[in-house]
């Protein structure tokens, strides 16, 4: 199987080039970046939650990730400066193509009625936001071994300028979008 990367150089940045017509190789848009992010908010009362999803996130990733704490104290949530509430990793070269890869070809697929991304999720710059609902799509998760079902944020950001500039790159690196 031809890798992802390999696949962008020799297909995908060509066609690129030709379809919005660059004068220059550095105007085509690629990958810069994958971030993926998990939000646990439940730490606060149980710090074994933090320590599982850390655990999770690195067998998805193959990557260690890094625990994010709070910058201020919130009395309404219970909240105190500096206690972690979420988990956070970004993917850079080959493990981002890897991981890219993995999500677009054996993940999404594995979602129950799965009918694609959705394509509006663009932040105008370029940049792309997905959620998923469970971590079990990933074929590393085993279901016997967590402890709560977990979702994430993952956002790919690119060096598009534009929205369909970063449209076109992603369904031509495989992204499922919905119709």
């Amino acid at each position: 199987m031809a890798r992802l990367k390999d696949l962008y150089v020799k297909d995908i940045a060509p066609a690129l080039m030709k379809k919005f017509g660059y004068k220059n190789v550095m105007q085509i848009p690629k990958l810069d970046k994958v971030v993926i992010n998990v939000g646990c908010g439940e730490a606060k009362e149980n710090s074994k939650v933090v320590d599982a999803v850390v655990s999770d996130l690195s067998a998805i990733t193959g990557q260690k990730p890094i625990v994010c704490k709070a910058k201020k104290s919130v009395a309404n949530f219970k909240l105190r400066e500096g206690m972690p509430i979420g988990v956070k990793v970004t993917l850079r070269s080959d493990k981002m193509y890897e991981f890219v890869d993995r999500l677009f070809n054996v993940a999404f697929p594995r979602v129950r009625d799965f009918k694609g991304i959705n394509p509006n999720s663009f932040d105008g710059r370029g940049n792309y936001s997905t959620g998923i609902k469970e971590q079990l799509i990933f074929p590393e998760i085993e279901f016997d071994k967590i402890d709560k079902v977990r979702g994430m944020d993952i956002n790919f950001i690119t060096t598009a300028k534009t929205d369909e500039e970063a449209k076109e790159l992603l369904s031509m690196l495989g992204a499922p979008f919905a119709k």
